[in-house]
This record gives structure tokens, C-alpha cells and sequence, in this order.
């Protein structure tokens, strides 16, 4: 297998992000790692959700705006997610009913609308993205996930208000600041200038994720996601287990020892990611986690995203994570085969990605050819 180079890294990266997702989708939220056995076994392979879901207090979730309360609202229902609020009053329905295996939740949709908008430009033009985030929100029938978090709910409800798009992200809650406001990130920090200008890649991400995040705590984490992405393809041999590990001591995570103590132990990686840190959404706890699982396994992509779909929690977003930064390290090749070629949304998948590389990648105007893994 040769090297990977440039493009290979951000097309592994792209491609991680959505596998990771489709991967942990049936068990998102699951935070009884027992009844998740029960369910699925180990999760090694796409599956579809069961309809009903131990661990879902969707329920409970406000339709009108963040976290929890009334359902009296028809934010859900009327402004996104048409038709489907009858669904969340139901208990224990699974987050993701109607979808199926090798589907993307919503969040990883509206990292694809980022990528065509993105796209479109040739640049990252963020008022572009807000307008086509809006219509494929407010669009029936443009998806079929059922559970939207937070942060949608409180753009939408100020959308609902009339305020201007630019000022339409929610005030900071408990669960704003979390790891699904990184899924946006990896395609901006690709688009935006070379490595050289820090400056240049941080002011594009911090941009994207103030459009749906107004949150001073997640930025700080936005930013160590940034200087990760930018440096692991750049390099030929990027050491991506050193560079995971420094970045999670970097937020206060002593990555390197709690490998060590799993290793000499002989521990499951739920030790960690559900003993020491909380599977959760909190980005304090699900970037650690998400570092972590990159510097055990900095070499073996298909373990990490296994290891991070059944330690249970929002290990969704923590796979779109992982999936970016595994990718961006060990490259396309990296990614089993199988979990490209079951992703049904493939196909748009590919043209989508290949576009952003001729957009964004090292040989811009040239339609990269894989030589090894074609994906007709």
C-alpha cells in the first residue's frame, strides 16, 4: 500500500466522518452498555435502529427550543422535522426511527450541505451555508432522521421569531457546548488557507461554528480540533498517537496514562469512556474521549470506530470525529471497504468528496483516481 499523500488524507478524513457516524448510529445514546449487547451484540457493521430505545428520553425533549420541557411548540413538527412530532412524545422511541443501515444522522447531513456549499463557492461562505441550512431543514421530506438536538432547535426557534440568520444561534446552554458542533469542522479547516496561516484556518472554523454555537467553552475545543487537522495531512508519517495524546493532556486528560493502566490491566476501553469519562454529549468529556481512542488505536482505524460505537453515549459524533482524525492520519486506504460501499448515500458521497478534493486538495482542477480501492 504506498503512502498516503495530501488528498488521500483529506479524502480519508471526509469519508471517516461519515462512516464513524453510520456506524454508531443504531446505538447513539445508548448508555446502558449492557442492553446495547443485548440488542446488537458487538457492533462491527452498519445496522438499522430498533424501534424502541432503552436509554431515550426524547420524550422529554422540548419542541420548542433547547435541552427539555413542553412539547406544546411546533418548532418541531411545523418548522423542521415536518411531520414527525407525533414521534417524540412516544417513550423510548429510538432517536434516529426511519432511518436504515448505512444511513447518516442529521448532523452529518448538514456536514454534507457545509461540503456542497463549500463546494458551490470554491471558498467557505457562511452566509451561503446558512441559507442552505435553512432550506434543508425547513424542507419536508429532505431526510428521514427523526431527533433533532439543541442547537437546531433554538436556531429554528429564533428563525421562527424572524430574527436575521447571522444572529438566529441560541444563547449557551448545559449541552450546548458538545461534540456535535465539531461535526461541521473538518471540511472548513480543509477548505480554508495552508497550515501556514493558523491564523486563517482558525478564524474560518471559529466562524463556522459561531453561525450555530454561541459558546466561549466549545471554542476552546474547536481550536485543539483545528490544529490537530491542519498538521495530520500535511506530513508524511503524521504521528497522529503522540500528537492525540498531547492535545488531550493539553485539555487536562491524561490520555498517555489512562492507555497505559488499560494495556497492563487487560481493561475494556468503557474504563475510560464511561469510567472516567462520561460517554455524554459534554465536550469536556467527549473530545478526551474521542483522543483517546485516536492514540490507542492510532493505527487501526476500523478498531477505534468499533471501541468508540460500543462504548455507547453520543458516539455518533465521537465516531465523525475519530472517523476525521483517523483519516486524515492513516489515510482512505485506512477505511475498510466495506463500511465505504455500505454507506447508502455512497454514491453522492463520492462525487461530493471528490469534488471538494479538486476544490480544496493539493492539485486543485485535477480529478484524483484512487489507484487501490476503486468505488464504481
Amino acid at each position: 500500500m504506498r503512502k498516503p499523500d495530501r488528498n488521500d488524507r483529506i479524502r480519508g478524513a471526509l469519508w471517516g466522518m461519515f462512516v464513524g457516524d453510520a456506524l454508531a448510529m443504531p446505538v447513539h445514546w445508548y448508555y446502558d452498555v449492557a442492553a446495547l449487547q443485548r440488542d446488537f451484540g458487538t457492533i462491527r457493521d452498519y445496522q438499522a435502529p430498533r424501534d424502541r430505545h432503552p436509554n431515550s428520553i426524547m420524550s422529554l425533549a422540548s419542541t420548542g427550543r433547547a435541552g427539555r420541557g413542553s412539547q406544546e411548540s411546533e418548532v418541531v413538527g411545523e418548522v423542521i422535522l415536518k411531520g414527525r412530532k407525533h414521534l417524540w412524545g412516544r417513550p423510548n422511541r429510538h432517536y434516529h426511527h426511519g432511518l436504515r443501515a448505512g444511513d447518516n444522522t442529521l448532523n452529518l447531513l448538514c456536514a454534507r450541505v457545509l461540503i456542497r456549499t463549500l463546494n458551490a463557492a470554491g471558498r467557505h461562505d457562511p452566509a451561503a451555508f446558512l441559507r442552505e441550512y435553512v432550506v434543508f431543514m425547513t424542507a419536508p421530506d429532505s431526510h428521514n432522521d427523526t431527533y433533532a438536538e439543541s442547537y437546531h432547535r433554538d436556531f429554528f426557534a429564533n428563525y421562527a421569531r424572524g430574527l436575521p440568520l447571522e444572529r438566529c444561534a441560541g444563547v449557551e446552554g448545559h449541552d450546548t457546548a458538545s461534540i456535535g458542533g465539531l461535526v461541521n469542522l473538518p471540511p472548513v479547516i480543509f477548505a480554508a488557507p495552508r497550515a501556514g496561516d493558523r491564523a486563517g484556518v482558525d478564524a474560518a472554523l471559529l466562524a463556522q461554528l459561531r453561525l450555530t454555537h454561541r459558546s466561549q467553552k466549545l471554542e476552546r475545543y474547536a481550536l485543539a480540533l483545528g490544529e490537530l487537522l491542519v498538521r495530520l495531512p500535511q506530513e508524511p508519517e503524521p504521528p497522529v498517537g503522540s500528537l492525540a495524546r498531547a492535545a488531550a493532556e493539553q485539555l487536562g486528560f491524561p490520555a498517555a496514562a489512562a492507555i497505559e493502566r488499560v494495556e497492563r490491566n487487560h481493561l475494556s476501553d468503557r474504563a475510560v469512556i464511561g469510567g472516567i469519562l462520561s460517554p455524554a454529549c459534554y465536550i469536556d468529556q467527549s473530545l478526551p474521549a474521542v483522543l483517546y481512542l485516536a492514540a490507542r488505536y492510532s493505527d487501526d482505524f476500523e478498531a477505534a470506530l468499533v471501541a468508540n460505537a460500543n462504548a455507547g453515549g453520543d458516539n455518533c459524533h465521537r465516531g465523525a470525529v475519530l472517523g476525521a482524525i483517523l483519516g486524515a492520519a492513516l489515510g482512505f486506504d485506512a477505511i475498510p471497504e466495506r463500511w465505504i460501499q455500505g454507506l447508502r448515500a455512497r454514491s453522492e458521497l463520492e462525487e461530493e468528496i471528490e469534488t471538494f478534493i479538486v476544490r480544496f486538495g493539493a492539485t486543485p482542477g485535477a480529478v484524483p483516481v484512487h489507484p487501490d480501492k476503486p468505488l464504481q
